[in-house]
């Protein structure tokens, strides 16, 4: 396991690099969808940490956001993200990481996310506990929503209906001390690790917006759900975290939204 975070660290902080070197610039941007958007320091990102765990671990195989997947022989699957929150990259919104997991046997094993803008790099091993920047992390002490500071986002089918989170949104408003909606969903999860935020939840979620955050929140003394409070399943779409002492209040907010 050592090997493997070597090299998730390694290729984490260089796609990191990457991208603090192009922030502020004007970005290169093309259009998966109506507001989806990719840049092309997306791509080199994910290309450059392709590249950092194959030269490594020939028969792993990977899942990224950019790229799809590329299936190998081994039991290692990694789930990576190289640019979470490109909507605010794109903008010079400074909020923005990247995402590296590890999954074997079907299970989230390792987790790391690096800002590259602030220097903080979040991880955690399964059974190891989180850390930030190599000192231990915790969930806050909240225990009522009326004093927590949650975060959420929205999908990017925002405009065509269906499960768009607003519903959801506009509940949390009026029982939270307060909602953000900062733009990165591994962050936000890493928040909540720290104690920064209590609570978040999000409809519509892909693998690498949610695995290694899934772990870092887990071992940082956290809960994670489904919507209805089921076991969390990284393909499952849908995510709630929080410090555990808000999970069951949370999970009544959201139920209101789902009648």
């Amino acid at each position: 396991m050592e090997r493997i975070r070597k090299v998730a660290l390694q290729a984490i902080r260089e796609a990191g690099a990457l991208l603090k070197k192009g922030f502020g610039e004007e970005q290169i941007v093309h259009f998966k969808g109506e507001i989806d958007i990719v840049t092309e320091r997306d791509r080199r990102s994910e290309a450059l940490i392709r590249e950092t765990i194959l030269r490594e671990f020939p028969d792993h195989s990977i899942l990224g956001e950019e790229k799809g997947r590329h299936e190998g022989s081994g039991q290692y699957r990694w789930i990576i993200d190289p640019l979470d929150g490109t909507t605010n990259y794109a903008h010079g919104f400074p909020f923005f990481a990247v995402a590296v997991a590890v999954e074997k046997g079907g299970e989230v094993i390792y987790g790391s996310v690096y800002d590259p803008l602030r220097e903080e790099l979040y991880e955690a091993e399964r059974g190891g506990g989180a850390s930030l920047n190599g000192e231990p992390i915790r969930v806050s002490g909240i225990k009522e929503l009326t004093k927590a500071l949650l975060a959420t986002g929205f999908p990017y089918d925002v405009r065509k209906g269906g499960e768009d989170n607003i519903t959801h949104f506009v509940n949390f408003l009026k029982v939270a001390q307060a909602v953000r909606r900062p733009g990165s969903a591994c962050l936000d999860l890493c928040y909540v690790a720290n104690g920064r935020f209590d609570g978040f939840w999000e409809p519509k979620l892909h693998p690498w917006d949610m695995a290694a955050g899934n772990v870092i929140v887990q071992e940082a003394g956290g809960t994670v759900t489904d919507f209805r409070g089921g076991r969390f399943d990284v393909y499952g779409q849908e995510m709630v975290a929080s410090n555990g002492l808000l999970h069951e209040a949370m999970l009544q907010v959201i139920t209101q939204g789902l009648e």
